[in-house]
Parts: C-alpha cells; structure tokens; sequence
C-alpha cells in the first residue's frame, strides 16, 4: 500500500497507463486513479482532519492530475509529477484548511480546558471504542496545530517514510532541507506531547479515558458516527513497510508508535466521480485529454 515502495506485482507502470490514457483507454486511466488514489486521500485527509473535506480536496486533486496528463513529461517520473499537483493544490487550498488552522498553544489550553471526569474499570471497558476514537480525535489536532508545509512534510516523510530523496522532490526543496523541516515538525510534535500527552509522559494529566465523557456529551466526539476509529479503516503501521532511509531516536519510539496508530483509509467505492465522468461519450475532452 505504499506508493513509495517500489512493486514487481505491478503489470503495468505508472507511464503505460498514462499512454494508454492518452490513447482513449477508460480502464487505464482507472486503475491509474485507483492506484494512487489511497495516497492522495490519505493525505488530504492528515492535512485537513476531516475525511468529508478530504474527499473534495482529493477529488479536486485528482482531476488537476488527469486534465494536465497531455502536459506530462514521460522522460520524468509520473510519481513525482502528479504528487507535486497534489502538493500545490493542498498548500494552496485555503477554504479547507482554513478550518483547520490553530497552534499547539491554542490547542493546549483547549484540551486543558475539557474537564476530567475518571471512569471505573468497567466503565473504561464499555467505553473502550470512543476512549481511542478520543485518542485519534487528539492525534490528529496535533498535526493541525503544523504549518501546512511542516504537516505535508510529516505526512510524506513520517507516516508514508518516504525517503529523503522522494519527499525532497515532491516538496521541491533540497534534501537537506527536507530533513530540517521534517526534524523541526518530528520536534514541535514531540515536544507538545511530552507536554501534554499522558501517553508519552505519565506526569502528565491529559489522558483519553478521563476527556471522553466530556467528548461525548458536548459532540466533540458522535457516538453514532466516528471518524476515525472504525472497522473498515486500518493504520498507516499496518500498512507501511519501514524504508531503509527512515531513522528514529529511541526516546521517540513512543511518540512514533502513536503516530503510526492514524486512521489509513484503504478501499473507495467504485461509483465515484471519475466513474461518472468516463459513462460520458465526451470523457476525453470533459477531461481536456484531447
């Protein structure tokens, strides 16, 4: 499931599916937009917090990628090409992630001001699924409380471990810069949580189990409809493999293992707008493929 390691199972590469595209095949520019689509996703859903803003910012994402694919260079990688319209599109977005803007202060003293309330053995045991969907919800404020660059940085080089070299390109900086921006994110990150988190650091009060009563009764948290800690979603650790570039302090083990929990979004259903689009005789010049 990782875009960033390379796979034999592939039948075709990314380049093929592009010609094929451009030479009027539907199903190519299908499994093309299947192939890549968990990444897009994924990330658009760490950089806003909210899978349904996720949605439309992939989407949008997406069709930038297939209306330029005339302008596409096959002398270069189609990876690094496409993810840097992503990366364009998600820094420049301003209506979704203007939602989502908010620094690690602010967001300490929110989280300091939602009351404990302690739960009994059995009372944690029935309330075990909101308990973590608490954890996820707090996860992910954190990474909001990141510069929109520092959180895409994070994201391609933390979560996907991509290696410094592809995150370099995407990102369009250096590498060396790439990994002074990822160690200052890794850094303000960690540093919240030694803070704050109950997990990392036991001195700490913050803990899930004592915020989720609160979470639940002000809607924070909806018991009927969680957004994170749901059956069919798994985690970026399950999914990932470790890249040989991708080195962790030990006193950061923790930190890492919590991060690694965040919700990874796997299947999409095959009704989606690109399927809409493609029953259109017109598909290619509604595409701009033309």
């Amino acid at each position: 499931m990782n875009p960033f390691i390379p796979s034999s199972e592939l039948e075709l590469s990314d380049k093929e599916l592009v010609q094929q595209t451009l030479n009027g095949e539907k199903r190519a520019l299908n499994e093309l937009v299947e192939r890549h689509q968990p990444f897009i996703f994924n990330l658009a859903w760490k950089m806003v917090g909210n899978p349904h803003d996720a949605e439309d910012l992939s989407q949008e994402a997406l069709i930038k990628i297939i209306s330029n694919l005339q302008n596409f260079n096959f002398n270069s990688s189609f990876q690094t090409w496409a993810y840097r319209i992503v990366r364009n599109h998600f820094l420049n977005d301003q209506k979704k992630s203007l939602r989502a803007t908010q620094n690690f202060n602010q967001y300490g003293k929110t989280l300091d001001a939602i009351p404990n309330v302690h739960l009994n053995k059995n009372e944690e045991e029935e309330q075990r699924e909101f308990i973590k969907e608490t954890r996820l919800t707090c996860m992910s404020g954190m990474l909001l409380c990141l510069t929109k660059e520092q959180r895409m940085i994070f994201i391609i080089g933390e979560l996907f471990r991509a290696n410094h070299t592809i995150g370099s390109e995407i990102m369009g900086i250096s590498k060396a810069n790439f990994r002074m921006k990822l160690s200052k994110a890794r850094k303000d990150l960690v540093t919240f949580m030694q803070q704050k988190c109950g997990l990392v650091d036991k001195s700490n009060p913050c803990r899930c189990r004592k915020k989720v009563t609160v979470n639940l009764e002000t809607g924070i948290i909806n018991a009927k409809s969680l957004l994170y800690n749901r059956a069919e979603y798994s985690t970026f650790r399950q999914q990932l493999q470790e890249d040989a570039d991708y080195l962790a302090d030990e006193s950061e083990l923790k930190y890492l293992e919590l991060h690694g929990d965040h919700s990874y979004k796997t299947e999409f259903e095959k009704k989606n707008f690109l399927v809409e689009l493609l029953e259109d005789h017109n598909w290619k010049n509604r595409l701009n493929l033309n």
